[in-house]
């Protein structure tokens, strides 16, 4: 089991990264969630089996179709036994 947290940066907000994340991650059995923040970056946990989940950080790498990464930040966390998969709300100011 592995978990990873992503902040990713570039053109990722209103080009439907988050709904497309939650596919990616449905698909290939990923826990965790995705988010907007304020600072117009996409912030993502990934947990689930290794391979999964790497497979899950080089997608956030490219994104959607319309996104335009420019960055990715990998931080690696301990797993905490999430099942599910979820688009949190925006924090206050995203």
């Amino acid at each position: 089991m592995r978990c990873q947290r992503v902040i990713v940066h570039g053109r990722v907000q209103g080009v439907f990264f988050r709904d497309a994340c939650r596919a990616e991650a449905a698909a290939r059995g990923v826990a965790g969630w995705v988010r907007n923040l304020p600072d117009r970056t996409v912030e993502a946990v990934f947990e689930g089996a290794e391979d999964a989940v790497g497979e899950l950080v080089a997608w956030a790498h490219r994104g959607p179709a319309a996104a335009r990464v420019e960055r990715v930040d990998v931080f690696d966390e301990q797993p905490r036994g999430r099942t599910e998969f979820e688009v949190r709300q925006n924090p206050p100011g995203a």
